[in-house]
């Protein structure tokens, strides 16, 4: 996520991870059903199309002449008596130029991202990245002028009704003032970011995907070799960690290199802005608090002994082991199904969840399959992972994953529809104000998640099913929770340690093995080569600090839907509409007509005690 502050390229372009092509590879016609991929035409009908080249003309044109109109003249002119009306004229031009760019940017990364190794793709990938970037230094005005506005200026401005429909945009853009740089420092910064930041994002992304885990006589991609840690087969699950950990081991002076040169990137921004911590800039970004992640983290590792350490002490148990190797920390139960979910049956497990819990959630939530925004098989090239690209208000999303029949696959589908459903709500508010801050981004997903979930759990009568159901889910929100807040640890680790000098990989691997051997407790062996696991993290990479967003998300999702399981009526309608505001509302206003408030330092205790409780029910079951 990116602060609404931030130029338009670098608002399309930061949107991490990104999304793939058109008509990339066949489907996949395994077990799991035929697959769907994606069709980006409502974008661009193919890189060679010529719109793009059009737009990319209408993009260049369109800035020089915003530059020309406004540079210079913001004070004064917001000043005068239409004063309003005059710079509501100049927003809405900015925003019609954001849209566009957002267009041509997502569709560059989508496409990037289904395919990062061929090298045409890369090639447009760059060029756009690149046209996007030079056009939009004529935009980078704009901000800083309006921030030097003075404050009685901008008040009585905003009095105009044409301006006021902006003051959520305004207000938190001004909130940027104190790190704000002279103009041609700005420029600096954005002009290379190209050949800084940019271009070691898509080196991370180029090595990933081409890296390659050799399991038993079998080449794997990552995506195929990272699932196996889920097979059934113990061998396999230990074959395909080795294999990790020795690709790993091979490529671990690039990772090393990445992830220095990215930290010393920010520490030198950071620095020059103003953020006394390494964190700080991402807090403002979210529109967060530090003292709330603080108070966030400090709980989530208080709770560690009675989270993971106890439920990874009951799994082992299951096992019949005193401790699990970290390739089995994720293995199935021994007494969960067997079998893969087909695809047809994933969706209508979804939408069935959704549409039980509110019909228009479920309608939105459907036009992802029907009109062919989701793009699920897996392919050599493609992204790993799964994210919900937002792209721009006058398109819409598309959700990109790599569907191999797992629950936990089933579950992902419902969390990425999550983010789907929340971005075609947000997009109503226009390119400046949809965006959503990380306090509320992982809500929708997660809630999604809980509904899919609590349906499937309520469907199961076998004893020994609802078990391993209850048994999933909280693995998955130990993986959502407790590990990203051990992510989290981990950057601010690394960023710190940075600041006196590079890291070598040993090293990085010390920070890695100590905060994972604290969150995962003793009933996790921890094996020789998983001290290089932090290798293949996107998130670390392009969007530094993020994964407490995920644990926020988990934790703010338990109390919404207590208050939603004792709720009298209303609550669908409520909940849609938190959605709908996109941008424009603080988290806690948002949170208020739920009776929630994220500031309470209990806030965080009772999400916390909703898994606890969960693991309570599993000892007792025995």
């Amino acid at each position: 996520m990116t602060s609404r502050s931030t130029s338009v390229l670098r608002k399309s372009n930061k949107t991490k991870p990104k999304t793939s092509n058109t008509t990339a590879g066949k489907a996949d016609k395994s077990k799991a059903g035929k697959l769907p991929e994606w069709d980006l035409a409502d974008l661009y009908s193919g890189i060679d199309a010529p719109e793009v080249g059009r737009d990319l003309q209408k993009m260049d044109a369109d800035c020089v002449a915003f530059e020309t109109d406004y540079k210079g003249k913001l004070a004064e002119r917001t000043a005068q008596d239409d004063g309003g009306r005059w710079l509501a004229e100049a927003v809405r031009r900015y925003e019609a130029i954001d849209d566009l760019a957002g267009r041509l940017g997502s569709y560059a990364g989508l496409v990037h991202a289904g395919d990062s190794v061929d090298p045409s793709i890369s090639k447009f990938y760059g060029d756009v990245s690149e046209r996007l970037t030079a056009a939009s230094v004529h935009l980078l005005f704009f901000a800083l002028e309006l921030n030097r506005v003075e404050d009685a200026v901008i008040e009585h401005a905003l009095q105009t009704a044409e301006l006021a429909h902006y003051q959520p945009w305004i207000e938190d853009l001004r909130k940027d003032r104190p790190y704000q740089l002279e103009d041609r420092v700005e420029q600096l910064f954005h002009e290379k970011s190209q050949s800084g930041y940019t271009a070691w994002n898509r080196l991370f992304d180029q090595t990933i995907s081409s890296l390659r885990f050799k399991v038993g006589t079998t080449e794997l991609a990552i995506e195929p070799a990272l699932n196996l840690l889920q097979d059934r087969d113990g061998t396999k699950r230990r074959a395909a960690a080795e294999a990790l950990a020795k690709t790993f081991k091979a490529n671990e002076r690039t990772f090393a290199l990445v992830t220095n040169t990215l930290a010393k990137d920010k520490e030198i921004s950071d620095r020059w802005r103003g953020f006394a911590d390494v964190a700080d800039s991402r807090h403002l970004n979210n529109r967060v608090e530090r003292e709330v992640v603080d108070a966030l983290v400090g709980s989530v590792r208080a709770a560690y002994p009675k989270l993971s350490h106890r439920y990874y002490r009951l799994k082992a148990g299951w096992f019949k082991r005193k401790k699990l190797a970290h390739w089995d920390r994720n293995a199935p139960l021994p007494f969960a199904a067997t079998g893969r979910i087909a695809w047809p049956d994933a969706r209508n497990m979804v939408l069935a969840a959704y549409r039980g819990f509110s019909p228009e959630m479920a309608s939105i939530a459907e036009r992802f399959f029907t009109d062919r925004w989701i793009d699920a098989p897996v392919r050599p090239g493609k992204a790993p992972g799964a994210f919900s690209h937002p792209t721009t208000p006058s398109a819409h999303p598309y959700v990109l994953m790599n569907y191999q029949g797992k629950p936990r696959d089933v579950m992902t589908l419902a969390h990425e529809l999550g983010h789907g459903v929340h971005q075609v709500l947000a997009a109503r508010n226009g390119a400046l104000m949809a965006p959503t801050p990380l306090t509320l981004a992982e809500t929708a997903s997660v809630f999604g998640e809980m509904l899919t979930f609590k349906r499937l759990l309520a469907q199961t009568k076998n004893a020994k099913q609802r078990q391993a159901l209850l048994a999933g889910k909280v693995e998955d929100m130990i993986n959502t929770v407790v590990r990203q807040i051990a992510f989290y640890s981990f950057e601010r680790a690394v960023h710190t340690e940075r600041k006196n000098g590079e890291l070598t990989a040993e090293r990085i691997g010390q920070l890695w093995l100590s905060v994972q051997g604290e969150s995962l407790g003793p009933a996790i062996d921890i094996r020789p080569g998983y001290e290089n696991f932090w290798m293949y993290i996107p998130h670390f990479i392009h969007s530094p600090f993020y994964v407490y967003a995920y644990a926020f998300g988990d934790c703010l999702v338990n109390s919404l839907y207590a208050v939603y399981e004792h709720a009298q009526g209303g609550f669908a309608e409520r909940y849609l509409a938190m959605l709908a505001a996109g941008g424009t509302k603080h988290y806690s206003e948002l949170l208020r007509p739920f009776g929630l408030d994220a500031k309470d330092p209990k806030f965080w205790d009772g999400g916390l005690s909703v898994i606890a409780g969960m693991i309570d029910e599993l000892e007792g079951m025995g």
